[in-house]
C-alpha cells in the first residue's frame, strides 16, 4: 500500500494534538487554512479552560475568524485530527468552512460521517467538501495511547 506524504495542515494539526496529550487533554489539534495559509489553529483545551466548548476545532475557527476579520470563512480549509462532534460540526457550517479534511473517525461521537451526521440534514444551511482518512493512523495511535495510560 501506497502511503502519501501528509499535507503540511495535518502535519500541524498532529503536532498539535500532542501538544494537547502532553497537557491531559484529548488529543485533538486543528488548523485553518485560506489560501495555502495557516490563518487558525488550536488543540482541545476544555480541561484547562473550564470550557467545554475549547475544542480544538472551535477555537480554531474561533483564531481564523479574528485573523481574517471575518465571520464567514468561506474558502477556508479545516484540517481536524478526529472526525468533528455534533457541536463542532455545527460550527463548521455556521463558519461556511469551504472544505474539512479530518483524520481519524469517530463512531462514538462523531457526527460527519457517523451519529448525528450533521451535513446531511436537509436544514443544514452550508455542506463542505468532507476528506477523510489523511493522517488517520498516527491520529488513531496518539489516541488510543492517551485512553490507554488513563485506563
Amino acid at each position: 500500500m501506497m502511503r502519501w506524504p501528509l499535507p503540511d495542515p495535518m502535519r500541524r494539526a498532529l503536532t498539535l494534538a500532542r501538544e494537547a496529550a502532553e497537557a491531559g487533554e484529548v488529543p485533538i489539534g486543528a488548523v485553518v487554512v485560506k489560501d495555502g495559509t495557516i490563518v487558525g489553529e488550536a488543540r482541545n483545551a476544555p480541561r484547562a479552560t473550564h470550557d467545554p466548548t475549547a475544542h480544538a476545532e472551535i477555537a480554531a475557527i474561533r483564531a481564523a475568524a479574528a485573523t481574517l476579520g471575518n465571520e464567514r470563512l468561506s474558502g477556508c480549509e479545516l484540517y481536524v485530527t478526529l472526525e468533528p462532534c455534533a457541536m463542532c460540526a455545527g460550527a463548521i457550517v455556521h463558519a461556511r468552512i469551504g472544505r474539512l479534511v479530518y483524520a481519524a473517525p469517530d463512531p462514538k461521537g462523531g457526527a460527519v460521517t457517523h451519529g448525528a451526521r450533521v451535513f446531511d440534514h436537509p436544514q443544514c444551511l452550508h455542506r463542505p467538501e468532507v476528506v477523510s482518512g489523511i493522517g488517520e493512523g498516527e491520529s488513531a495511535d496518539l489516541l488510543r495511547e492517551f485512553f490507554r495510560a488513563r485506563r
